[in-house]
């Protein structure tokens, strides 16, 4: 049986320095329970604080805060409406040093040195070229996953679609109420890269995982019994274009017509 790595010092298992940008993608029941049977401190600002020792103020944390209820007509808040992608993002949102983004749909609580031209974006789509999905891309994001896996976690992927292009998804406007950082209330009308219905598609990204391997855009861990991954976005890129472009998608989706 290995050695238990404390909270404090996973961070410190993996390839990342000074500099250093990370985009966070977390389920982390499984490193809790793990914490708690070693005796270990549960309060995960420490395993935030970790990453930014390391990263240092050159750097920038993106963690997923997404909420698709605007979807469904109902109001953002930008400081009330709840992360639902897990216990990382909704502690970054109540910590003083991180910013949310303004996508009612696809936000990101932010640290670092992006922090203001991350939060200044006005992007009216999801995943459109000049979302933080873009920004990203061009600084060379390190996507680290926590306990997930890419087929339901990889959302990255959504942006390559929607710049190649793609039949078997359209772009939809959603319009609710929105109350920005200032407390001013509107409709607002944001879109994002909905699946074509009646092509039956379904997420399949799995086969993509070795691809990025092979191409040493991507590399495994584990650390106390945990699968970690790591993921360079930019060079993931190209490899998801070329599966799109001359492949049909058949790596990242199935769906009629294919």
């Amino acid at each position: 049986m290995s050695e238990y790595i404390k909270m404090k010092d996973i961070m410190k298992q993996f390839p990342i320095t000074e500099g250093d940008n990370l985009f966070i993608t977390s389920d982390v029941k499984q490193l809790l329970y793990s914490c708690m049977e070693n005796g270990d401190d549960t309060d995960l600002n420490i395993l935030i604080d970790s990453m930014i020792n390391i990263i240092g103020q050159e750097g920038t944390i993106v963690i997923p805060t997404f909420n698709w209820d605007f979807c469904k007509g109902k109001s953002f808040d930008y400081f009330k409406t709840p992360c639902k992608t897990g216990s990382i993002g909704k502690i970054a949102l109540k910590r003083s040093d991180f910013k949310r983004t303004k996508h009612p749909i696809y936000s990101f609580a932010v640290w670092g040195k992006g922090q203001d031209e991350l939060c200044a974006m006005n992007n009216k789509s999801s995943f459109g070229n000049d979302s933080p999905f873009a920004y990203v891309t061009e600084h060379h994001f390190k996507n680290l996953l926590i306990d997930k896996d890419c087929q339901h976690s990889f959302v990255y992927v959504h942006y390559v679609e929607e710049q190649v292009g793609i039949s078997y998804r359209y772009l939809k406007d959603f319009t609710a109420d929105y109350t920005d950082e200032f407390g001013e209330t509107k409709q607002a009308t944001y879109s994002m890269n909905v699946r074509n219905l009646d092509m039956d598609v379904f997420i399949t990204i799995y086969p993509l995982e070795d691809d990025f391997i092979k191409a040493g855009v991507s590399k495994r861990y584990k650390v106390n019994e945990i699968d970690y991954k790591m993921i360079e976005l930019s060079g993931a890129y190209p490899i998801i274009a070329e599966d799109i472009v001359n492949n049909r998608s058949r790596k990242i989706s199935t769906y009629i017509g294919q």
